[in-house]
């Protein structure tokens, strides 16, 4: 995660806030050093961190806090609130027409990544009912509208290309042939340069002047620090940018992109690009992102992708087959499936509150150990997967050999196998029934299908 580094830093001076049952005005003010410290190394504006230091001791400083009988608590809330504030207080939407087709016009520099979650953009809006097309107005970088074709049939979106002709002209006949066809929204996928210039933004301004966008989303690079915060300002004075796509934000950026944008441009930051999977796209919900930067986890948005990579049908199914004892391998395979699809383990173990990440990285999830239980599971026969009990020593080996694993991994396997049915068989009673019942199990999904 972008956010780390500062997390670590922020956790440790709110930890020496807590070791105090009074906080002084003294106390407040060497919090707010380090604080600001921790802002400035994450590569946070200098103009976006003096403000946002002076709004906090404000604040901090006042008898409610300084009186109250957890000091330490009501500074961590503050430190949240003008986070989130700093970010936008709230996710903002695209901004959608009320005559079809919707436009929206993708900018940024070359290597920012409109292609590709130009791509994650027009699915996430596929998913949402929408029947998007997406426009490839990048004639000049090599294979660009090969790029485009490409990751628009991988999300199953259709392409829109008139080859290398006028930028303007295939904006527009795009426009004419999203409304030809019933696409309600059309995304452009426009030419970036290294570095701006006067020739990009008058080429930029012609398309935007042709087909009057209702949308002008600027993509950039979470990487960059305060170099994205020069790009957007750039662009939003020559173009006027109504919304910001925030890409590579699980990467290992300081974020200072993310706690600056928004405040010295005065646009949302609308979307986040996780991964590098086509569907690797969240919603950016600053008070969401406040909690994460500050250790609090991310509970919400962990449902949420639970809630996209689950079945309920089958989560209730596998909740009756887990309270009649009836789980299988082949059950077993389908959790672990809808788990991947959640994405990085790293990533989900993240958005819990209270996890240290500093801990986390010393415990070195191996995400490489779903890949060899997928591969074991896929290398073993029907029969197998529903009745593990017949795996004698050559099977194993036939397995082992076949997923390219050893027997002592498939033996793991199956030790984890029967502990899960042995916590289930605890569940077959009416006892246990009653109890995953009142859970809410058995009526509707849990957290992981469960």
């Amino acid at each position: 995660m972008a956010f780390e580094s500062l997390t670590e830093k922020l956790s440790a001076t709110f930890k020496k806030l807590r070791g105090k049952g009074r906080l002084s005005q003294a106390d407040i003010k060497e919090a707010m050093r380090e604080v600001r410290l921790a802002l400035l190394e994450a590569d946070v504006n200098y103009k976006v961190v003096k403000d946002f230091i002076q709004r906090v001791s404000e604040r901090a400083s006042g008898a409610d806090v300084l009186e109250s009988l957890t000091p330490a608590q009501m500074v961590i809330k503050i430190v949240n609130e003008e986070l989130t504030a700093t970010m936008g207080s709230e996710n903002t939407k695209i901004n959608i027409s009320s005559k079809p087709p919707t436009v929206v016009m993708l900018v940024g520099l070359q290597g920012a990544g409109k292609t590709t979650n130009g791509a994650k953009l027009a699915a996430h809006m596929k998913k949402n009912g929408k029947r998007p097309l997406l426009v490839a107005c990048d004639i000049y970088r090599p294979a660009a509208i090969k790029q485009l074709e490409t990751v628009g049939a991988q999300v199953d979106v259709p392409v829109f290309q008139m080859g290398t002709s006028d930028p303007v002209k295939i904006a527009k006949a795009a426009v004419e042939h999203a409304k030809k066809h019933g696409n309600d929204m059309v995304f452009l996928d426009t030419a970036g340069r290294l570095h701006i210039d006067q020739a990009m933004m008058d080429e930029l301004k012609a398309v935007k002047a042709a087909v009057n966008p209702d949308e002008v989303m600027l993509v950039i690079d979470a990487m960059t620090g305060q170099d994205a915060v020069t790009t957007a300002k750039a662009f939003d004075d020559a173009l006027g940018i109504d919304g910001i796509f925030l890409t590579k934000l699980d990467g290992d950026a300081r974020g200072g992109a993310a706690l600056s944008v928004r405040a010295v441009t005065g646009k949302p930051i609308k979307f986040a690009g996780i991964g590098e999977k086509l569907d690797g796209i969240e919603l950016f919900h600053p008070e969401r992102m406040a909690s994460r930067i500050l250790g609090m986890g991310d509970i919400l948005t962990l449902i949420e992708k639970a809630e996209q990579s689950f079945d309920e049908k089958k989560a209730i199914e596998l909740t009756n087959k887990l309270m009649s004892n009836r789980f299988t391998l082949n059950d077993f395979y389908d959790q672990l499936v809808s788990l991947k699809s959640m994405g990085s383990l790293n990533d989900i173990v993240g958005m819990l509150p209270g996890v240290d990440t500093k801990a986390l990285k010393g415990a070195a999830i191996d995400e490489k150990a779903l890949v060899r239980t997928e591969a074991i599971i896929q290398s073993m026969t029907e029969a197998e997967r529903n009745n593990p009990s017949i795996l004698n020593s050559s099977r194993k080996k036939r397995i082992a050999a076949g997923s390219g694993t050893q027997v002592v991994d498939v033996n793991r396997l199956l030790k984890q196998f029967n502990m899960m049915q042995d916590m289930a068989k605890q569940f077959g009673g009416k006892a246990g029934r009653k109890a995953l019942r009142g859970k809410g199990f058995g009526k509707k999904r849990g957290l992981f299908g469960l």
